[in-house]
This record gives structure tokens, C-alpha cells and sequence, in this order.
């Protein structure tokens, strides 16, 4: 239960860090509008970096249904502790989106003539609608994700520092975080890289369910894919993981 309880903590606070970014550089009349891609991909990889410095050291900080699948069907997490992290996981982000909301609920109100982009404070949707590619793009997204978390803990990866060794993946969140930003730079431009069940199904319920002025729709026709998309890549990763490794 202390595992799960860090898994939903540190899923709060990615999708409170995360989706606050977005908020940040969308809604009307914050400071930070129209700050841009750069900064809400550099946001994402740092509100991954301050879930896992919270997470990591009780429950592992996966954050993300995806990564624990990918880890169990690869053999290095146990398969008992699956369902329990992704329920948790999924409480997390709803709780996370939740206090975006609370937070800057004043400029909510203020964007009420904009729903799409209310939206894409909680969730992601495509930039150009075409379901087959969006599953894809997210299907190679997050099978790169889980792929090189994996590779990170490996002996290939590993260094000397004072006579003793360890792996990259030694080194903490800091890998991890690099890699949300070189995936959201990179392959984020089409679906915005949603990665992450609990980062967009979560808040996407709770953009339904909460009392937002004009917030419109909450794009469900789109939901599975960022979804299934994550959960096929995660799977595709831990199966190329242990080809290759």
C-alpha cells in the first residue's frame, strides 16, 4: 500500500507540474501565455523529474500504466503489483488535474470562449485528425519511452565514478527527464505525446466532470487512442527489449 500510495503522489504531482505548464502558456491572461512549445516540453520533462524525485525511492515512480506494463511483460516488475500501481496511477492524475483547475480557475473563466483550448490544458488531441496515425505516432512515442528506460539500467549503460560502478539509470530522474523532452521536442508535434494513460484519460474525466464555463466537449471519440496507443508501444518496447538485451 506505501508503493501505491507513492505512485499516486508522484502521478499528482507530474500531472499537477504537467498540466499546469499547458495551462501556464494557454490560458488567457497568464503570465506565461504563449510562452510556447519549447517550454511546455522542458515543463513536462521537469514535472516528470519532480514526481520520480518524490516516487522513486518507495515505489519505483513508473507514473504511467504504460511503463508498469512494459516493465512486467519485460520481467522486471512484478506482475501481482500491476493492477494496484496503474489504479493508483489513475487516481493520481485525476487528483493532479483537479488542482490545475482549482489553481487557475480564474483564467478558466477567462478562456470560456476558447473550449479547444481548455482542452488541451487536460489532455491531448491531434494536431490533424487521422486516428490510424495519431495510434501510431503514439505507439513509437511510448515504445521509445519504456525502450530506453529500460536501456538505462543495463550494463552497457553503466560508468565508474570513485572506484565504483553503476548504470545510468543510478543517476535518478535526470535521464528520465532528458528523454520526456527529447520525445516532446521531437515526436510531440503531431499527437502531443500523451505517453501516458493516467496523464490523459484522468484528466480528461475530470474536464468532463467538472463545472468549467464553455468548456465544450471533452473529445472522448479521440481518448482510446491515447490509451492503447501508449499501452501497444509499451508493449512493443519490453518485447524488443529483451530481443535485443
Amino acid at each position: 500500500m506505501t508503493q501505491y500510495l507513492f505512485e499516486f503522489v508522484g502521478t499528482l504531482i507530474l500531472v499537477l507540474f504537467g498540466d499546469g505548464v499547458c495551462a501556464a502558456c494557454s490560458l488567457n491572461k497568464s503570465k506565461a501565455q504563449g510562452a510556447g512549445w519549447v517550454v511546455i516540453a522542458l515543463g513536462w520533462g521537469l514535472a516528470v523529474m519532480m514526481g520520480v524525485l518524490v516516487a522513486g525511492p518507495v515505489s519505483g515512480a513508473h507514473l504511467n500504466p504504460a511503463v508498469t506494463l512494459g516493465l512486467a511483460i519485460a520481467g522486471t516488475f512484478p506482475w501481482a503489483s500491476v493492477l494496484g500501481y496503474i489504479v493508483a496511477q489513475m487516481l493520481g492524475g485525476f487528483v493532479g488535474a483537479v488542482l490545475v483547475w482549482s489553481f487557475y480557475k480564474d483564467h478558466y473563466k477567462a478562456t470560456a470562449s476558447e473550449p479547444a483550448t481548455m482542452l488541451g490544458t487536460f489532455c491531448t488531441m491531434p494536431a490533424i485528425k487521422n486516428l490510424a496515425r495519431n495510434f501510431w505516432c503514439e505507439v513509437v512515442a511510448t515504445c521509445m519511452l519504456v525502450f530506453i528506460i529500460l536501456a538505462l539500467g543495463t550494463s552497457g549503460n553503466a560508468f565508474s565514478f570513485a572506484g565504483a560502478s553503476a548504470s545510468t539509470g543510478a543517476l535518478g530522474s535526470w535521464p528520465v527527464t532528458c528523454l520526456i523532452m527529447a520525445i516532446g521536442m521531437s515526436l510531440g508535434g503531431t499527437t502531443g505525446y500523451a505517453l501516458n494513460p493516467a496523464r490523459d484519460l484522468s484528466p480528461r474525466l475530470a474536464h468532463a466532470l467538472l463545472p468549467i464555463e464553455g468548456k465544450g466537449e471533452s473529445g472522448w471519440w479521440y481518448s482510446w487512442v491515447p490509451v492503447c496507443g501508449p499501452l501497444v508501444g509499451a508493449a512493443c518496447a519490453a518485447g524488443l527489449y529483451v530481443l535485443v538485451f
